[in-house]
């Protein structure tokens, strides 16, 4: 996820978090503090106490801020076990989990699936996060309810009360919430997985994304005549989350069983680095593509892009070579690599084109649009095969 930064590892999956995730912990602070006698009688209420809890330490001064610091933070605490919850099993079921990563609505995990995802493996790691956040909710609970019978003083009983009250009824919250079934939450994962018993996956994950949709659709209108902007907020995630969760198990089915090789321009137009960089503006003019390796000594040294040539001075164009302002951190891709793999490199990144490096030899170029075509040709001749495809 673009803007995030890692700030360390467990279990051998990166952390990260988002720029985002700062942004909501000073929102719930305040929310939480300026709401806490609210906040302290639902929570009250929720427990079934007959005698209101001693708030002097609450309510004191900046406690309620305090508080809600305290309370946002462990409340994302519990996120992010959510989140592991889910990467341990898919761990467990062989997958690869490429990252963890906090943000303002919450928390991702990044686990790369089969092209087609099985019920047997999706449902309990779908289910995993809500029932980890419905385990940490009824600790929560637990501890408070200890609080008041264990903590002498009732002041003390009164804070630790709420701090572990509310937590437990957020993270009870969170769990329902997330059984909605709705792409992306894990109860539309739950849904898809449940109806691929039955259908097609590609089937189950429109039919569980419509779902979604309708549920975003209404959070919206709620949203919308409430004034709730988190509300609005979540339904917007939700109906564009539901649209590519559908998009991209097209991608994998489309892709499905097709390499690097099979798309891939070959033979590659190169460059050197002592090339003018006029004259590699005339080559994209005269071959119509918008970028190039740049080999020194038979080696892959770089690329160069238009976007390269367009960063660069006007002025001193004239008088720049291709190795002043070629980009010389290049991300390579084999021939037998999934075509699916260099689709993910392509998508979150600005870069348009891959080379296709074998055994130290640039062999091709994969681009964004060599991908696409592809992908279209496949839709249209449905079952055939690549390799029928790009028979003369």
């Amino acid at each position: 996820m673009d803007g995030s930064f890692e700030i360390g590892k467990l279990a051998g999956i990166p952390i990260k978090i988002h720029y985002t995730f700062f942004l909501i912990i000073p929102i719930f602070a305040i929310i939480i503090g300026t709401q806490i006698e609210l906040t302290v009688s639902l929570v009250e209420q929720v427990f079934g106490l007959t005698e209101p809890i001693d708030t002097s330490l609450i309510t004191e001064g900046f406690m309620p801020y305090i508080l809600g610091v305290l309370v946002s933070f462990l409340l994302f605490v519990g996120v992010f076990l959510h989140e592991m919850a889910h990467s341990v099993v898919a761990l467990h079921k062989g997958m690869k989990v490429s990252s963890i990563t906090l943000f303002i609505l919450g928390g991702a995990s990044e686990i790369e699936t089969e092209v087609s995802p099985r019920p047997r493996d999706e449902l309990p790691m779908a289910i995993a996060g809500p029932l980890m956040s419905l385990f940490i909710g009824l600790v929560s609970e637990g501890i408070a309810y200890a609080s008041l019978i264990s903590i002498p003083d009732p002041a003390v009983a009164g804070l630790f009360f709420y701090i572990f009250g509310y937590l437990g009824l957020l993270n009870i919250i969170l769990f329902a919430f997330n059984l909605l079934p709705a792409f992306p939450m894990d109860g539309g994962r739950v849904l898809r997985a449940l109806l691929a018993i039955w259908l097609p996956i590609e089937k189950a994950t429109r039919i569980a994304a419509e779902i979604g949709r309708v549920v975003a659709i209404i959070f919206g209108i709620i949203g919308l005549i409430s004034f709730n902007v988190i509300l609005i907020l979540i339904a917007v995630f939700i109906y564009l989350g539901a649209g590519q969760e559908v998009t991209m198990i097209r991608y994998t089915q489309l892709l499905a069983g097709v390499t690097v090789r099979d798309a891939m321009t070959t033979p590659v137009t190169t460059v050197s680095p002592e090339m003018p960089v006029t004259d590699a503006m005339d080559l994209m003019y005269s071959t119509r593509h918008l970028g190039f390796p740049v080999l020194e000594h038979g080696n892959l040294a770089g690329m160069v892009t238009l976007h390269d040539i367009q960063t660069a001075s006007g002025i001193d164009r004239d008088a720049l070579q291709v190795r002043d302002i070629m980009t010389q951190e290049v991300i390579t891709i084999k021939p037998e690599d999934d075509l699916y793999d260099a689709l993910k490199i392509l998508a979150p990144n600005t870069i348009g084109r891959i080379p296709v490096v074998e055994n130290g030899e640039v062999t091709g170029i994969v681009t964004r649009t060599d991908i696409l075509k592809l992908m279209e040709i496949r839709e249209v001749s449905g079952t055939k095969t690549v390799q029928s495809l790009l028979k003369p």
